[in-house]
């Protein structure tokens, strides 16, 4: 994946998915095909914490139910640091290792949004808007 593409609608509901979350970091999971984003699939962050995130296993089947029954893939994975930037923590890393999607984070500190992919290291990808 070298880039990912997200609508200004997108945006905005992740936006006020992130800021309805805090203090604690909000997730989701992007359903799209290629590197176009489709539709946002909201979970729930039940670690309930400002610095870590994690998807309930229900959520996660849910989820990868969801977009097999209507035909998209699962392209991304996104998550807010509510107080910090957009970047990959060492805890990012470690799970983006098994989800090699895109991750995409929001930050809550300078309202931005940042993606990366992991190869052998940290890669940031250009979010292009549709």
């Amino acid at each position: 994946m070298q880039k990912i593409i997200l609508s200004s609608s997108d945006k905005k509901i992740l936006t006020e998915h992130a800021e309805n979350e805090k203090p604690n970091e909000s997730c989701a999971i992007l359903f799209g095909k290629n590197e176009t984003v489709s539709e946002i699939f909201l979970t729930k962050n039940i670690e309930e914490s400002p610095v870590n995130f994690t998807i309930s296993n229900e959520q996660l089947i849910e989820g990868y139910k969801t977009a097999e029954e209507k035909n998209v893939d699962v392209i991304g994975i996104f998550h807010s640091h509510p107080n910090s930037e957009a970047y990959p923590s060492s805890t990012d890393k470690k799970f983006m290792q098994s989800n090699p999607v895109a991750w995409i984070i929001y930050s809550g500190e300078n309202k931005d949004f940042r993606a990366y992919r992991l190869e052998s290291e940290i890669i940031e990808i250009p979010i292009e808007e549709k």
